[in-house]
């Protein structure tokens, strides 16, 4: 009889276990799914290092989301104009450094991680000549050369309005082709993000040669993750917004940017951390 009660009181302990762990699976939230996310190289935000490897802010960034969103990505290098193409015909994930649009939030959402703004890359010599916007603009031989796709701030696409109307604006599918024009002369200017032209500007035969002009210091352009509504389960949204949240909080974030462009340019991309809905 004894040794009955002792089978039935384990199997009770056994059973009471199962539904515990069981109770506590069926508590867990599920984890994050695979995603597709797409570099595009630029400046310091993601390139080939001096070693041939990829390096930057963004890939950092993307390894360091991973961790801590627990979210995994198999990652793919595009141009900047098939990227935005792709999320727009619903065909890829998440992307990097994106800026926020109207036409762009019909597909996609985007996580602010940093903030900047863009100045006028010029020889020194051009920008002694044509110092301010008007001034470039009444020089009507003057050419500048953009990135097709790219925000630049309401100042500047203003300005790039009115360039445009006159023919004195070369769309380039990618920087390294706006860069190579404005040093072979065929332009005069060109606009950049500190995430270009700072990496750019540390070598000393450069420094001496060529000169940014700040014509926009009140912009204040952010950059956020690109999720794509339609790919993307929130849950997985979630836990991209938290992770990224949690990186601004603690200082993460902008220990990234200073390991690529130093403390100074660090502290102006930071952006603060928002409560979580």
């Amino acid at each position: 009889m004894r040794l009955a009660r002792q089978s039935f009181a384990a199997l009770a302990t056994f059973w009471l276990a199962f539904c515990i762990a069981g109770s506590s699976r069926a508590a867990e939230p599920p984890t994050c799914a695979a995603y597709t996310l797409a570099f595009y190289e630029l400046g310091a935000l993601y390139g080939r290092g001096a070693g041939g490897v990829y390096e930057g802010i963004d890939k950092d960034l993307v390894e360091e989301l991973s961790r801590r969103s627990g979210c995994v990505f198999t990652t793919v290098l595009e141009s900047r104009v098939r990227i935005w193409d792709r999320l727009s015909r619903r065909l890829l994930d998440l992307s990097v450094s994106g800026i926020a649009t109207p036409e762009r939030e019909v597909f996609a959402e985007f996580i602010p991680y940093f903030q900047t703004r863009n100045y006028v890359l010029m020889t020194s010599k051009v920008a002694a000549e044509v110092p301010t916007p008007t001034a470039f603009l009444a020089d009507k031989q003057r050419t500048v050369a953009v990135v097709k796709s790219f925000k630049h701030g309401a100042l500047y696409d203003a300005w790039l309005d009115q360039l445009r109307v006159q023919r004195r604006v070369f769309e380039m599918a990618d920087f390294p082709a706006a860069w190579h024009s404005l040093q072979l002369g065929r332009v005069d200017a060109v606009l950049a993000l500190p995430t270009v032209w700072g990496p750019m500007l540390r070598q000393p035969q450069l420094k001496q040669q060529y000169t940014t002009l700040d014509w926009s210091p009140h912009d204040r352009i952010e950059h956020g993750l690109i999720v794509s509504k339609a790919r993307v389960a929130e849950s997985d949204k979630q836990r991209l917004r938290a992770a990224i949240q949690s990186m601004l909080r603690d200082g993460s974030m902008e220990a990234i940017f200073a390991r690529h462009l130093g403390e100074i340019p660090a502290r102006q991309m930071r952006i603060e951390a928002v409560a979580m809905k």
